[in-house]
């Protein structure tokens, strides 16, 4: 039976529900993924999703925070990120102007430090405005196996108490955690301390029917039967040796392209025209065109 005192408190009272809050909200969860959103968000666990490129990860998060209203406060991960990009930095600019003040007024150096070093002068990234935030946002860490192994190390502890030291200020602790989803593509391997912080979901390609229902919502305008030769076609496309294989992302865009073109079907030629909704790898798009009467068969 669902819970009403966390229906109150802003939490789904079960996964049906849940399901069907994100539905409204045009994302279409399978079951298991229903499950583990509903469960990471019950016990205020980090979720981490991985999958191919493509498949909905980023989504989960942008939808989560639109449908029960928070903030999402997106940290992007990449290659050589560190603790300042991700914590806060100091705004020197403005420190230099209250310096220039300070010293008109003669204050002392005691004082100054005082009024230098103040919570005005902290310019917030994305987790100290998660941390702030608390319950009230969802933070999304995005393709965190961009990052490197320190990196990783550091979010764990961050992760652990949703906590930050601030030397010149104090420690700012979250009162309740925020949702946090962390997404990987999978390009290293995740060690296993930051796995065991948090759930863990595959999102794999959805089977043909839930591919062609999720069309449907993403792009309403779309006829259920383009939307058909189209998943059916982007399932072709998957059965090639590709570098970059579409995903679901692909597919809407690639109905969307058509239906704008005022395309029913999907013939070679029209296929060849569009063929940069859904195939971004130079060698890839040779590769498909000289499969294009297969990809389209049928359609």
């Amino acid at each position: 039976m669902p819970d009403p005192t966390r229906r109150s408190a802003g939490y789904p009272g079960s996964v049906n529900e849940l399901t069907d809050i994100l539905r409204q909200g045009g994302y279409l969860a399978d079951r298991g993924l229903a499950t583990a959103l509903y469960v990471a968000m019950s016990l205020q666990r980090p979720i981490l999703l991985e999958g191919e490129v493509g498949v909905g990860k980023t989504e989960v998060a942008k939808v989560l925070a639109t449908v029960f209203g928070r903030k999402l406060i997106r940290l992007q991960c990449y290659e050589g990120i560190d603790t300042n990009q991700a914590l806060y930095e100091w705004d020197y600019t403005r420190q230099m102007l209250q310096i220039r003040a300070l010293s008109e007024h003669q204050v002392v150096a005691e004082e100054a430090v005082d009024k230098l070093f103040g919570p005005k002068f902290l310019l917030e990234r994305p987790l100290l405005a998660a941390v702030r935030a608390g319950d009230q946002a969802v933070l999304l860490i995005d393709e965190v196996d961009r990052a490197d192994d320190e990196f990783e190390a550091f979010l764990l502890e961050v992760l652990s108490d949703f906590q930050i030291s601030i030397p010149e200020v104090g420690t700012i602790k979250a009162q309740s955690p925020p949702l946090v989803v962390l997404t990987s593509n999978r390009t290293r391997e995740l060690h296993d301390a930051l796995k065991r912080r948090c759930l863990y979901h595959w999102i794999g390609y959805p089977p043909a029917e839930r591919e062609v229902e999720i069309v449907l919502i993403r792009e309403p305008g779309v006829s259920e039967v383009l939307a058909r030769k189209v998943v059916a076609a982007v399932n072709r496309l998957r059965e090639l040796d590709l570098a970059k294989p579409p995903g679901v992302a692909e597919t809407i865009d690639w109905a969307r392209t058509l239906d704008l073109l005022g395309g029913t079907g999907l013939d070679p030629q029209l296929a060849q025209d569009t063929l940069g909704a859904v195939v971004k790898e130079r060698d890839d798009l040779d590769l498909v065109r000289d499969n294009l009467e297969e990809i389209t068969s049928g359609a």
